[in-house]
């Protein structure tokens, strides 16, 4: 009697030793074959534009960017097309200042290849970031498409002619749009549907990663002298005050997220909207004259904003007072309680404000920070060049903040606390941080969405602000020295 399963079972074994040796040969890498993408997120904003890609292992991309029309073509090699990556196409959003559409199909058998369609120019980065775990944020692999304009605007030159614009009718216009809300859309801006010549130009390419346009250089803040002389040219005779509002977190980075599902992001961004009203509205009689105010945000949009980017964009502005709003969250729900903070330069106050700008000072890995790009030696003299004059001003401001909070509710702390804080460290700009209540307790998350307490308490912060700069008024300088 013969045996007929042998034959069947002697080839099942060699199938199963090829698979092991083939193993072997192709290596960790390529075992790596068959990436799954989780998420997809876009986040559009007049400074720039993030596409994230989330994936459980790191993608390997093959960028190319094409001219005319402009457009970035990425392919991603070791993945297959699935839902998830298909939903990218319906997340662009029809204001979208840089991306008008998207298009994605599956290339070659181990290839995707995802094509932005532009509205302009631009200086695109494709980088990866390594998994983060740090506070509300999760995050696997995540593989990141910037675009940012190749031709940005000068913020104090916007913030001037916004100004004079007002000034001829009503000079306290509360309403006045933020140099950072997003541009109307061309009129007209569809997806092509005519005969695509990306796949003839892509096809030509060889597999290798094509060099990107050079990323736009960290900003350094020079002294704007051609805003500051237009300034002088248009009122010879006006001082204003300008205040920079920093809505903490943004975009990819939640910040600290409530039990009932709040997010930190979302509430300082509400109440830096209600401060920047009534800043604009704001005149401020000091013994040098009536001053006039304007209000600057670091973000009016939810898009990540790095830290250093934060402090240089208050700088461009020549900013007279630096306000980073947060919401924190503590380990238990009990901690309640707003606070306010300044820079530290030696050890923290105490062990609580160490352990919050430990919290704050993480932003950047969570929000997603481009290493490549990132200057770090300009960053450390930035850093290192504040002063005790700065900290001084500070603890000033901050102490009126304070003595306004307590009047519409509890504080956390009587005393001004301070710490490292990143965000704090212009050298030439009084700065705090505002911890407006904890977002970790259930009572003050409630608050926090109350549109009664967010009033109240742009209204204390504003009586501060009010007070401190009556008291300290700026300098009767241009606004270039």
């Amino acid at each position: 009697m013969t045996d007929t399963t042998a034959p069947s079972a002697l080839r099942q074994r060699r199938s199963l030793l090829k698979a092991g040796a083939l193993s072997l040969l192709l290596g960790q890498t390529d075992i790596a074959w068959g990436a799954t993408i989780v998420a997809v997120r876009v986040w559009p904003a007049a400074d720039y534009t993030r596409v994230t890609i989330e994936s459980d292992t790191a993608l390997k991309t093959v960028p190319l960017f094409v001219a005319n029309p402009p457009r970035l073509a990425v392919d991603i090699e070791g993945i297959e097309l699935n839902p998830a990556l298909r939903e990218l196409v319906g997340k662009v959003r029809s204001d979208d200042p840089f991306i008008t559409g998207v298009r994605v199909g599956q290339y070659t058998p181990n290839t995707v290849r995802l094509v932005l369609d532009l509205r302009q120019m631009v200086q695109p980065q494709v980088f990866n970031l390594a998994p983060v775990q740090a506070g509300n944020a999760r995050y696997q692999h995540r593989l990141v498409l910037d675009l940012y304009p190749t031709l940005v605007a000068d913020p104090l030159e916007a913030l001037i002619a916004e100004r004079l614009k007002a000034g001829n009718s009503n000079p306290g216009l509360a309403n006045a749009p933020s140099m950072t809300a997003l541009p109307p859309p061309p009129s007209g801006a569809k997806l092509s549907t005519t005969p695509d010549p990306m796949a003839d130009l892509l096809a030509t390419q060889k597999r290798q990663p094509t060099a990107l346009p050079p990323a736009p250089p960290p900003v350094v803040a020079p002294p704007i002298t051609l805003a500051a002389s237009a300034a002088q040219e248009a009122e010879p005779q006006e001082r204003y005050i300008i205040v920079a509002l920093d809505p903490g977190h943004g975009g990819e980075d939640p910040g600290a997220i409530g039990p009932r599902g709040t997010k930190e992001k979302d509430v300082v961004l509400q109440i830096a909207h209600r401060m920047r009203d009534r800043i604009n509205a704001t005149q401020i009689k000091t013994r040098h004259g009536t001053l006039p105010m304007r209000a600057f945000l670091t973000r009016d949009a939810d898009f990540f904003v790095p830290l250093h980017v934060r402090v240089d964009k208050a700088r461009r502005v020549q900013a007279d007072l630096f306000i980073s709003l947060h919401a924190d969250a503590f380990l238990t729900p009990d901690a309640r309680g707003a606070s306010v903070f300044a820079l530290s330069q030696g050890a923290a106050s105490s062990a609580a404000a160490r352990w919050m700008a430990v919290q704050e000072n993480r932003a950047d890995q969570v929000g997603g920070l481009n290493l490549k790009v990132q200057d770090a030696t300009v960053q450390r003299a930035l850093l290192d060049m504040s002063t005790t004059a700065q900290i001084n001003d500070s603890l000033k401001i901050g102490s009126e903040m304070l003595g306004q909070i307590r009047r519409i509710g509890k504080l956390h702390k009587p005393q001004v606390e301070q710490a490292g804080f990143a965000v704090l460290k212009a050298p030439d700009i009084p700065s705090v941080l505002v911890e407006t209540a904890f977002i970790s307790n259930p009572d003050e998350e409630t608050r926090l969405n109350s549109e009664r307490y967010q009033n109240e308490l742009a209204d204390a912060l504003m009586r501060s602000i009010e007070r401190y700069f009556a008291r300290n008024p700026p300098l009767a300088r241009t606004r270039n020295t």
